[in-house]
């Protein structure tokens, strides 16, 4: 008899999540269920990020890309084949992803959905907002992002017993950890490499593109600079808008980081500046203690629910940015304060709790067709 197998399925795969997969690999195991990860290839804004990486052990979906009137669709050869030699799957929960639809009308297994909720990078049509939300309500089992996510599904219809909240993050202990490693030493040879000034460093991590409002960005970075004398942002990342970066006068460009370089350039940054949309980058703030400074912007990603104006990041009108970064730099208690939380808030967000909380979720999902122990093929690779 075998042991219960489940495939995950992710849109592509990124080294940001290899922490996660590994823990929720080891933590299903121990719960007696064995884990298939599958995923498409990067398309349309997330290529020029360049974050797209292999899995040794992943199974790579055949994918087919149609554009309809500016949208993008997918097919994901495969699925149907992960559906016969699976117990069950957890896929994406996004409207262009066509195959997805057929596994809901015709599962063969309980079927769970994992995402954001309600759509938070792009303009939907009233239409696309109810068949996303009747998307939702076909699922078996919701894995929800943040607490918003999992509030979503229940209106859209999910039993609150079939919703779990995981807690999205990266690997937050490794970076904290690294954090902590940077000496003054090194910090200083940063300083002295870029140019810096102890007091006057923002920071930018991310993709370099529209959603991140870089205009907008490099606006407040000669802002600043013009009454702090000294300011530069810190740039790591690469994007379609790269080239603006590399024009800013008070901006320093130093290209896409692994954690250890974003630990380093945590260490000389006093704040973390993104306008634009905030997702995993919360994360980074908690465990590099740089707090953040955003903007109410509608297209934020859900993981924007982890900040808290006034306690471990501040949220502030696109008018004043600027100048609240400027207060800021010029309150040391204030954001002494602000480091504090997040650094509490750094052991809150992990990736070892994300598991626990997936792995919960996925005993749920498996368990709804009274199967757990049914014989099964041994998986093949899938064509």
């Amino acid at each position: 008899m075998t042991k219960p197998r489940i495939a995950y399925v992710l849109p592509y795969l990124t080294a940001y999540r290899l922490p996660f997969l590994e823990h929720l690999g080891r933590e299903l195991d121990g719960r007696g269920v064995g884990l298939t990860v599958a995923h498409g290839r990067a398309s349309g804004i997330s290529v020029a990020r360049g974050d797209e990486l292999r899995m040794p052990g992943a199974v790579e979906l055949r994918q087919r890309r149609i554009e309809i009137h500016g949208r993008e669709l997918l097919w994901h050869h495969g699925l149907g084949e992960l559906a016969r030699t699976h117990d069950a799957l957890v896929v994406p929960q996004s409207l262009h992803n066509l195959r997805v639809y057929p596994l809901l009308a015709r599962r063969r297994v309980p079927v769970g959905l994992w995402g954001h909720g309600h759509t938070h990078v792009s303009a939907h049509t009233g239409v696309e907002h109810r068949a996303k939300a009747g998307l939702t309500r076909r699922a078996d089992w919701f894995f929800a992002y943040t607490e918003a996510g999992g509030q979503y599904a229940r209106q859209a219809g999910v039993p609150a017993d079939r919703i779990t909240v995981v807690q999205n993050t990266l690997d937050a202990t490794a970076l904290t950890a690294a954090r902590d490693r940077v000496c003054e030493a090194q910090a200083q040879a940063l300083r002295e490499r870029y140019g810096l000034t102890a007091g006057r460093t923002g920071l930018f991590i991310g993709a370099v593109d529209e959603l991140k409002r870089i205009p907008f960005l490099l606006d407040a970075a000669e802002r600043i600079a013009a009454r702090l004398p000294g300011f530069r942002l810190l740039v790591a990342g690469t994007g379609e808008q790269r080239a603006l970066v590399e024009s800013c006068p008070s901006a320093v460009y130093v290209g896409p980081v692994d954690a250890e370089g974003k630990a380093r350039l945590g260490a000389v940054s006093d704040v973390l500046l993104m306008p634009g949309a905030v997702g995993l980058c919360a994360v980074d703030s908690f465990a590099l203690r740089t707090p953040l400074v955003t903007t109410p912007w509608r297209y934020h990603g859900p993981e924007f629910g982890y900040l808290e104006h006034g306690r471990n990041a501040l949220v502030v009108d696109d008018p004043a940015y600027a100048d609240e970064v400027v207060e800021l730099l010029c309150r040391p208690r204030e954001l002494a304060r602000l480091r504090r939380a997040c650094r509490c808030d750094a052991q809150r967000y992990t990736v070892e709790e994300m598991a626990v909380r997936f792995a919960r979720g996925a005993e749920g999902l498996l368990a709804l067709t009274g199967q757990r122990r049914r014989l099964r093929p041994t998986p093949q690779p899938v064509q």
